[in-house]
């Protein structure tokens, strides 16, 4: 009994360093990225988030162009994404036991392919088709700009949330779709009223990994953005994100522009821990009405 008790402190004060070493990091990162880009905000002031020029000969920078390109390419992204991962996890699930098991590791390898190569397909042939296709429209454009962007990253994310809705739905007592059937629903029904609202806080765990896949992501948007450092006017133009102009631009910078970049730094990872607080927050409000 003594070597139990003293295993399950062991574990549980290794776990509390652990959280701990968590916590603190993450305090640190926030402290760093603060402390680089105080000569910025020194500089600008709160308007540095509502500026849109950006001229490093004058020294003159605003966050807007690079904050509005990033809230763009994810949400467009996830709008696309979502309904397309729940109709690929449903499919999954309910097809036959062979082409289930094939599926699944063909949705868990589209998962495990970096994120430069999606980049390259997309600069060598996603943004050529686009071209192509608009100017059969006669639309003037490259393919570069905010829908080539939009739609790598509805790509990249879609088997990141796919897998875990897949697994969810999995463990839906099939008890409660044979109710629903028997009932009358129809399969879209029963997807909807019946697996969406059974997993709804799994299901939402899953779309907010792929949200912080897609806010953070670099590579495969700084290949097809177009790199434009201005607001969108629509969804064939070029422009950047917050990821796409620090690749761009933090190698070469110094003094005041490096403290730019950090502090649009600070402003992706405080994007980013607003998203996880706001989905907490919306998670518990779910498990109250719920009675949880």
């Amino acid at each position: 009994m003594k070597r139990i008790a003293f295993l399950d402190t062991t574990f549980r004060n290794v776990c509390l360093i652990c959280a701990g070493v968590c916590g603190v990091l993450t305090l640190t990162l926030f402290l760093q990225l603060a402390s680089a880009s105080g000569e910025a905000w020194q500089t600008f002031g709160w308007g540095f988030l509502i500026s849109t020029e950006w001229d490093p000969v004058t020294n003159v920078y605003g966050a807007l162009p690079a904050i509005v390109g990033t809230l763009l390419t994810t949400g467009l992204a996830l709008f696309i994404a979502l309904s397309l991962a729940f109709v690929c996890a449903l499919q999954i699930v309910d097809a036959p036991p062979v082409l289930s098991k094939i599926l699944s590791y063909g949705i868990d390898l589209l998962a495990a392919i970096p994120s430069v190569i999606y980049g390259m397909w997309g600069l060598f042939i996603l943004c050529p088709l686009l071209q192509e296709a608009f100017w059969l429209l006669e639309i003037d454009t490259n393919g570069f700009g905010l829908l080539a962007a939009s739609l790598i990253l509805a790509l990249m994310i879609l088997p990141y949330i796919c897998a875990v809705m897949r697994d969810v739905l999995k463990m839906t007592p099939v008890l409660l779709k044979e109710a629903a059937m028997g009932a009358g629903c129809t399969t879209w029904e029963c997807a909807r009223d019946i697996l969406l609202r059974h997993g709804a806080k799994e299901l939402l765990g899953g779309v907010f990994i792929g949200l912080g896949r897609a806010l953070g992501e670099t590579m495969a948007v700084l290949f097809v953005v177009g790199n434009v450092i201005e607001i969108p006017g629509s969804l064939l133009e070029g422009c950047t994100t917050i990821a796409a102009t620090l690749a761009n631009n933090f190698a070469e910078a110094d003094g005041l522009q490096q403290s730019v970049l950090f502090a649009l730094g600070l402003i992706l990872l405080l994007m980013a821990f607003g998203i996880q607080i706001l989905a907490h927050c919306y998670l518990r409000k779910t498990a109250q009405k719920k009675g949880a």
